[in-house]
């Protein structure tokens, strides 16, 4: 696909997609939408793509579903479905956005339905996907964040949900989502008042995992990263993350049984293999992911 609204590019096992409309904050579109489901497949379906790092061009990291799409749907409103009854399909019409039927349907990761929706098909990607969050991240935005699996933010970097304050709810899971990363408290505050927060203060509330320096900060984020994708056995991040996600669903025995299978299935792969050679033999890793 070639892409008009994000730019895609791989360097040292490290996939980097930026959103790219500086001119309106890296707004949400549609478009964008397909393109960045597109390149994060390509990312997932590439050998020579261990990590994903996800970022806005410009000051923005993306400010939302775009007014101009908001605006349209607020004089549409319900006109528009055309008598459908299903909820999935009547906002995917509304948003312009496709449903679920249409994001996975051969389900090529084996992943849950729950992480094979509009946004959280993000957690069935089998590779790590990194936010660096350069700046603004408002309403639609934020949960692009969330969905990721580590949270980058420049000093700069804002936040809010933003939906209170446009008369609408919790979109796309986030009344899911948002709980597990703060806590029910800060998870209620963040939806209830639409406030906006900094970054200082959302690694407070667990929001972020660390906060950088503007001047250094995609440096940092891409040293992160290149050091995971080079270091790290991408056979083991890919069943981790799953392992992850999957655990939100599971008991402790569930969890621990799966673990102890995929224990014995690691033990006989070559990138355990050489994750014990690399080490005895003081050099540095060359992990296949097999």
């Amino acid at each position: 696909m070639e892409y008009q609204e994000i730019l895609y590019t791989v360097s040292d096992k490290v996939a980097c997609l930026t959103l790219n409309r500086p001119d309106r904050l890296n707004a949400w579109t549609p478009s964008m939408s397909i393109e960045v489901r597109d390149a994060l497949h390509a990312a997932a379906a590439d050998d020579g793509v261990h990590v994903i790092v996800f970022t806005g061009a410009g000051r923005g990291y993306c400010a939302g579903a775009d007014m101009n799409d908001l605006a349209d749907a607020s004089k549409k409103g319900l006109s528009v479905l055309d008598g459908t009854e299903d909820a999935e399909k009547a906002v995917g019409i509304l948003s312009g956005i496709q449903t679920e039927e249409n994001l996975d349907p051969e389900n090529r990761y084996q992943a849950r339905s729950d992480f094979r929706k509009r946004y959280s098909y993000l957690q069935s990607i089998p590779k790590p996907i990194i936010a660096a969050i350069n700046g603004a991240a408002a309403g639609l935005g934020m949960i692009m964040t969330l969905y990721c699996d580590i949270r980058f933010a420049s000093e700069k970097a804002k936040f809010t949900t933003a939906f209170a304050r446009r008369g609408l709810i919790a979109e796309h899971g986030i009344s899911w989502i948002l709980p597990r990363a703060v806590g029910m408290a800060n998870a209620l505050d963040l939806l209830f008042s639409a406030r906006l927060i900094d970054a200082k203060e959302a690694l407070e509330m667990g929001l972020v995992n660390r906060v950088m320096p503007e001047a250094t900060f995609m440096e940092q984020v891409m040293a992160y990263a290149t050091e995971m994708a080079t270091m790290v056995s991408p056979r083991s991040l890919g069943i981790m993350k799953k392992q992850i996600y999957e655990a939100e669903f599971q008991t402790l025995t569930e969890a621990t049984v799966l673990a102890d299978e995929q224990l014995l299935r690691s033990l006989e792969s070559e990138d355990f293999k050489e994750g014990v050679a690399h080490f005895l033999e003081k050099r540095p890793p060359n992990f296949t992911g097999w």
